[in-house]
């Protein structure tokens, strides 16, 4: 026996007890699966709302992302969880269907544009830097493609709003990567003085993005000859090649929201049946996209808010009336009504988890420069995190493609 008591008691656990790692997540798990539950079944929500709800939560104590560079380990945890998602998405838009109805290319074309122009305006006339309003407005054309397809796949959405904003929001995730990649290539030039990089770093990225998708699509289709990617064992080998292409992807810089949406558009466009997966690959699939709600949702904090918060506001109105007024205008050449096309355009009010990479992206490449930017698009992000996934709900309920009333 010693003189110390804790020294003859050593197999016991500290006092205070001290939570680790394992143990945060956990909780944030549990309690984002409780709230999930709660919203979907007391007030018929989506269960994102709930899983946002946490990342809100964590943030009010102080312990959210905001201001900062994302931690690494939950940027792997955005960038896996979005790469699951882009895909199964990708692996849903037939791109034949652009070409019997030309309207939904020109739809997408012009809503894009007109975001862009109406945002980097509005941001303009408010008074914001241009250049940081260049890349607020690249980033705005973005449509979150995690809660367009959480959403849709919740409540077995289907119908021509439910594919449409698939086909759209697949498109618009496009647009947004090469335009931002260009704001960021012609800031390269501003600050290195060579302009011939404003147009390599983008080209480098759709042509090196396309051959790892392509090598991935090929992969799997080669896969799906001699094994059934539905079982539950064959998807765990799927998820496994999906992330092994998001490490070469991040290993080469290039776009972790490229590859995987490009590898199920060439996936799904390189034969005329269908590619169904289990949603979200499975269980360990769905804990990611659990996450990546949590943290999405965690993006805001007093500053920023009290810094960016009206501009914020500025963005998602012009965003939301570019989207508005082209889904409307165009949706009676498209072959939808004008009911259906105010649905379509209500539904891509979503903003987060591509929004929230490519502001990764920029804080990474030029952190100062994204310092000016993070109050007015993470206030923007919080604001859509939260009410996104409810917009969509509404949409599809009116447009009557949501299965569950």
């Amino acid at each position: 026996m010693s003189g110390d008591p804790r020294a003859d008691f050593f197999f016991l656990p500290a006092w205070p007890p001290t939570g680790n790692a394992v143990l945060w997540v956990s909780l944030t798990i549990v309690l984002a699966g409780l709230l999930g539950e709660l919203a979907f079944r007391r007030f018929r929500l989506p269960r994102v709302v709930g899983y946002a709800a946490v990342g809100t939560i964590v943030s009010a104590f102080g312990l959210g992302i905001a201001g900062t560079r994302i931690n690494p380990s939950l940027r792997l945890i955005v960038d896996l969880a979005l790469a699951l998602l882009l895909f199964e998405m990708g692996c849903r838009i037939n791109l034949r269907w652009l070409r019997t109805n030309p309207w939904l290319l020109a739809t997408s074309l012009i809503e894009s544009a007109l975001t862009f122009v109406l945002v980097l305006l509005t941001l303009s006339w408010l008074g914001v830097e241009w250049r940081l309003s260049l890349a607020a407005a690249a980033i705005a054309i973005a449509t979150s493609p995690a809660v367009v397809m959480r959403v849709a796949s919740e409540f077995n959405a289907s119908g021509q709003v439910t594919e449409r904003l698939i086909l759209l929001t697949g498109l618009n995730t496009f647009y947004a990567v090469l335009a931002s990649k260009i704001v960021f290539g012609w800031l390269h030039a501003e600050y290195s003085g060579s302009w011939t990089i404003t147009l390599a770093h983008p080209l480098y990225l759709l042509a090196g993005s396309a051959i790892v998708a392509a090598l991935l699509a090929f992969a799997v289709s080669q896969l799906a000859r001699k094994l059934d990617l539905r079982n539950e064992n064959s998807t765990l080998l799927l998820l496994g090649m999906i992330l092994l292409a998001l490490s070469v992807t991040k290993m080469a810089n290039l776009s972790t929201l490229l590859v995987p949406l490009l590898a199920g558009l060439i996936l799904r466009n390189s034969t005329e049946r269908p590619w169904i997966w289990p949603r979200h690959f499975g269980t360990a699939g769905g804990v990611l996209v659990l996450m990546l709600f949590v943290i999405t949702g965690s993006v805001w904090s007093v500053e920023a808010m009290a810094v960016g918060a009206m501009l914020g506001l500025a963005l998602i109105v012009a965003r939301g009336v570019a989207k508005l007024a082209t889904t409307v205008a165009l949706s009676g050449p498209s072959g939808i009504s004008t009911r259906q096309g105010l649905a379509l355009g209500v539904a891509m009010t979503p903003i987060s988890g591509a929004a929230l990479v490519m502001m990764a992206d920029l804080q990474q490449l030029y952190p100062e420069f994204a310092a000016g930017l993070t109050g007015v698009m993470f206030s923007a992000i919080a604001v859509l995190e939260l009410i996104g996934p409810i917009a969509v709900h509404l949409a599809l309920r009116k447009a009557r493609e949501s299965n569950i009333p």
